[in-house]
């Protein structure tokens, strides 16, 4: 099986970082692109006195701290040859977006950590990785 467009969801975490790494030694191996995605989440609650410009900049200042962290992966695949690209969407769910996402972009694979920010130890999966694997059309590698 060949994987032309590799995916990576990315939240900032050790394990996306991890998973970015294990996307790059892939990459290098079959000659891949790789997208990283990273799906940002405004504040999740909503009643009569929501405030949308306060979501707005919260998830200004998510951008801007994840662009410093994408930056820095896209200098680590420009050093081994693999050519990236990398969006940020706001996102209100992850597991729906990182799929269709996916699937818009015809990639052949899914490379994520197993959990992110998120992770709950007692789970034997996190939630995001538990929904992607189970509604991805393509494989996806989940990275310990």
């Amino acid at each position: 099986m060949m994987f032309t467009n590799i995916l990576v969801p990315f939240d900032l975490s050790n394990q996306s970082i991890h998973a970015f790494k294990t996307a790059l030694n892939l990459a290098k191996k079959y000659n891949s692109k790789i997208t990283i995605l990273t799906c940002l989440e405004g504040d999740a609650w909503h009643h009569k006195f929501y405030d949308s410009r306060a979501d707005n900049e919260l998830i200004k200042k998510q951008k801007k701290v994840t662009l410093s962290h994408i930056t820095k992966l896209e200098i680590l695949a420009k050093k081994e040859n693999v050519s990236t690209k990398s969006q940020i969407i706001k996102s209100t769910s992850v597991v729906k977006d990182i799929v269709s996402f996916s699937k818009s972009r015809k990639i052949d694979l899914i490379v994520m950590g197993s959990h992110g920010r998120t992770g709950i130890d007692k789970l034997i999966l996190g939630s995001i990785a538990n929904g992607v694997t189970q509604k991805a059309s393509c494989p996806v590698l989940i990275v310990k």
